[in-house]
């Protein structure tokens, strides 16, 4: 598990994207470079997207909001999660439609 202080960098764009993140305690942000915000709270996955279908780069960063702990699942063991356990892909997807949903109904990041 890992700890961060508010405002620290969890990771930044352009770094190797080589682990998923999954918040257990606070508020983690994560900024595209087109400047969109999602905000992650306990219990949800985030980065999976760039350990996937990038070029093995991050291509957003994430900046925690609140002190947050997380943690932190590396690319080989995520896959072997996903081949394991299918019906976690079927969450993740959940997640993702309705980060677009807040998205699209909101236009910015509540907290």
């Amino acid at each position: 598990m890992l700890t961060f202080p508010t405002g620290a960098p969890v990771f930044s764009a352009g770094e190797a994207a080589n682990a998923i993140y999954a918040v257990r305690r606070g508020i983690v942000e994560v900024l595209s470079p087109d400047g969109d915000k999602v905000c992650h709270r306990p219990g949800e996955l985030f980065s999976y997207q760039d350990i996937v279908w990038s070029d093995g780069h991050y291509r957003n960063q994430a900046v925690a909001r609140t002190p947050v702990e997380v943690l932190r699942l590396d690319r080989l063991r995520f896959l072997n999660l996903l081949h394991n356990h299918p019906t976690l892909a079927i969450h993740l997807i959940a997640q993702q439609h309705d980060r677009l949903r807040e998205q699209r109904t909101s236009g910015t990041c509540c907290y």
